[in-house]
């Protein structure tokens, strides 16, 4: 029998999760027994529709085009399975002579990838996750590929936006960034700061409730001070009583769609302060964006395919790759270092990581210098320097 691979994409992509592809395709050369890598197209419907396609019949030279492509090469989904279409996958697999399936995703995809697994587990055929999600939300690993360049592409916009903002001082501009329950997009916004003083001024996650009467009082206190102001707000916030700031607009039986938070608070700024006040919305743009892609990202998406499909050929499954921090050797030399483990599926199902406590600042308008420290490293080089002549006008002035 051959030794297959199949490998699915999952909820929505990120600018690396073709990296991953990547090192599973490249796992699976080095390996050599492997006769066929299918991806799945269309997601996990795509498995039910034997919608398959084998990539080691493409060459080099497009292959490596994963490693620069953004959202998913073949394609991802949400479809919502039912019990009998994971019992139906199993005949699948053996149609198809498919040995070792990795499901490439978050907390939907690795849900999914537990309830693969307890189908395929008397069957020989190895299930392993691959983690993938900007919003940094699965459990016990310390960060997942996609985030590093979710945050590298906020903290850049934010940087670019201050400069724009101090040389024009005269409104509040909000950035909204992605990230319903979980702030680490939000948070990696303080990245942007080169000294103190610098944007973001105000940075506002889910993990806290959201006051509107401190947030008012924050903003003119530092529009008195700087003339104009940089905030940066998830899409997630809410009030004391835990619902979401903004108004649901539409509702259907699945899911709820609410308005843009960072529109919503620049009205409030408008109407309740007189300062003039806009609106920052990036969203899609933020996880699809190549330009600022994070090399540490993508080299670890790449290992973290590569880790999937090594493990289930040494006969793992029910497990998904997991990144783990070194924080002792870290400490020592201030050099960042992880390395990879395999973490049961069920520990992560469906359960969602926030930022502790210890990483927000007391009023809940800011992140404190651990996290600062934590995030650092996963953005990959320095951000770029920007010159200000009117700062050295005032310097020789004095």
């Amino acid at each position: 029998m051959a030794e297959n691979v199949l490998i699915v994409h999952g909820g929505g992509p990120t600018a690396v999760i073709n990296s991953s592809l990547y090192g599973v395709i490249e796992e699976a050369k080095k390996i050599g027994k492997i006769d066929k890598v299918y991806a799945a197209i269309g997601g996990s419907e795509g498995i039910l529709k034997e919608r398959f396609l084998n990539l080691l019949e493409f060459p080099e030279e497009k292959l490596k085009l994963l490693l620069e492509t953004p959202a998913t090469a073949i394609g991802s989904s949400r479809y919502a399975l039912e019990q009998e279409d994971y019992e139906a996958m199993v005949a699948i697999f053996k149609k198809y002579e498919i040995k070792y399936v990795l499901l490439n995703g978050g907390n939907g995809t690795m849900d999914t990838c537990g309830r693969v697994y307890e189908v395929c587990k008397n069957e020989d055929i190895r299930v392993v996750g691959i983690p993938k999600t900007i919003d940094n939300d699965i459990a016990i690993t310390d960060h997942t590929p996609g985030y590093g360049s979710a945050a590298r592409y906020i903290a850049a916009t934010t940087a670019e936006v201050g400069v724009d903002v101090k040389s024009l001082p005269i409104h509040v501009c909000i950035i909204e960034a992605m990230g319903r329950n979980a702030g680490w997009i939000t948070a990696a916004s303080a990245l942007a700061r080169k000294k103190p003083g610098d944007a973001p001024h105000l940075i506002y996650l889910p993990e806290r409730p959201f006051h509107e009467a401190e947030f008012l009082e924050d903003v003119k206190r530092i529009h008195e001070e700087k003339g104009g102001v940089v905030v940066v707000v998830s899409e997630g916030l809410k009030n004391e009583a835990g619902e979401p700031i903004v108004p649901p607009i539409f509702k259907t039986e699945r899911a709820t769609y609410y308005g843009d938070v960072s529109a919503y608070l620049a009205e409030l700024v408008i109407k309740k302060l007189g300062i003039k006040a806009r609106s920052e919305k990036p969203g899609i743009c933020g996880r699809a964006s190549i330009a600022w892609q994070s090399p540490v990202d993508r080299e670890e998406a790449v290992l973290a395919g590569s880790e999937a499909l090594k493990a289930a050929v040494a006969g793992q499954s029910g497990v998904m790759v997991g990144f783990i921090r070194d924080e002792e050797a870290e400490k020592a030399d201030g050099v960042y270092r992880m390395h990879t483990e395999m973490i049961p599926i069920k520990e992560v199902m469906m359960y969602e990581r926030t930022i502790p406590e210890s990483c927000m600042n007391e009023r809940g308008n800011d992140v404190t210098e651990e996290f600062i420290r934590w995030c650092r490293p996963l953005i990959g080089p320095e951000l770029r320097d920007f010159i200000d002549f009117r700062e050295l006008y005032e310097q020789h002035a004095q």
